[in-house]
């Protein structure tokens, strides 16, 4: 079993990208078999598909591999790196670019999403960008991609891009790629704004107290989770009572995913009790789990030398995987290389 993922150096990560996303990462990891492999990138050849600032984007991506190594990504157990440092990501992408077809990628919904009403002014790479993803999985003859219901679609255009590849190309019991399955995260939590309920977590909110960052100190914590909106009712004992109370929900479900428990669980031992306890055991709970991951991080961060050598270690053993991938494809074709 071999499981590859990516995820774009966005910078100043929060609570919302540990609990929704990075914590699946660690998971999956722990529970791999022996034999089994997992390749965590960074992605940042796919960053340059919209607007962006170059200065930004070095930042972001170092401070992406701090934090996956704060969270709990072992670089002896997994192999994490960052696209750039593996040009092999960008040739497959070319040499499959003559297999997928302009129908399918005319019907990504991504890209209609984040083009907007602007779609002539958007990059080609917005467009192509689901062929660098099928091309990230294919590299590296993955057996399982982990996605959500935004990704699903993507994975069926790779294995669609597969499927035609090994068709047109390759002999039938000696096909180049893997056809990847889809790996469903257990239902990430959910984690949304403290200063209002109905939005996601962000780090493009222009308001630093609607999330918790991982490089908050404790008394930040403490200070946002006092501050978090609320109403002036007391906890449900019961899940259906938060119905109509989303910033009551959002503090429940961010008690309930660091506890490792349920909605209900929290609400049968808070139920009837107001914010003015519920806020503080919150706060003491939060900077419990994040403290450790806080301190290595910003330890890491601190130390540039060792970020750029488990990125460079990881871009070798990537590199070493991906080359038999990529030699076969460009013979498939019949490109010609020294």
């Amino acid at each position: 079993m071999r499981v590859v993922s990516g995820i774009q150096p966005t910078g100043s990560l929060h609570l919302g990208n540990y609990l929704g996303a990075i914590r699946n990462w660690v998971r999956m990891q722990d529970g791999m078999e022996e034999g089994s492999q997992c390749l965590f990138f960074l992605a940042d050849l796919h960053a340059i598909s919209m607007p962006h600032d170059p200065a930004e984007l070095r930042r972001a991506t170092l401070e992406m591999a701090a934090a996956l190594v704060a969270c709990g990504i072992d670089p002896d157990r997994s192999i994490l790196f960052n696209q750039a440092q593996v040009p092999a990501h960008a040739e497959l992408q070319w040499l499959l670019n003559g297999t997928a077809r302009m129908g399918w990628l005319n019907r990504m919904t991504q890209f209609k999403d984040k083009s907007g009403k602007n779609r002539e002014g958007a990059s080609v790479a917005l467009f192509t960008y689901p062929v660098l993803q099928a091309a990230d999985v294919l590299l590296y003859q993955a057996t399982h991609v982990p996605v959500g219901e935004d990704q699903k679609q993507h994975l069926e255009l790779a294995r669609d891009i597969a499927q035609k590849f090994n068709n047109d190309f390759c002999a039938e019991d000696a096909p180049v790629f893997t056809l990847p399955d889809p790996i469903i995260p257990p239902d990430a939590a959910r984690i949304m704004s403290l200063r209002d309920g109905t939005a996601k977590m962000s780090k493009s909110d222009p308001s630093d107290m609607s999330r918790v960052n991982l490089a908050d100190d404790a008394d930040t914590v403490a200070k946002k989770v006092k501050k978090a909106k609320t109403d002036p009712e007391p906890l449900p004992s019961e899940a259906a009572g938060l119905e109509g109370r989303p910033e009551a929900l959002n503090l429940v479900t961010i008690y309930a995913a660091l506890s490792d428990s349920t909605v209900e669980a929290v609400l049968g031992q808070y139920g009837g009790q107001g914010f003015g306890a519920f806020k503080p055991a919150l706060a003491d709970l939060m900077v419990e789990s994040l403290s450790p991951v806080t301190g290595r991080f910003t330890e890491l961060l601190r130390d540039r030398e060792s970020l750029d050598a488990i990125l460079a270690r990881g871009a070798a053993r990537a590199r070493d995987i991906a080359g038999p991938t990529l030699d076969a494809t460009y013979s498939a074709l019949g490109l010609l290389r020294g």
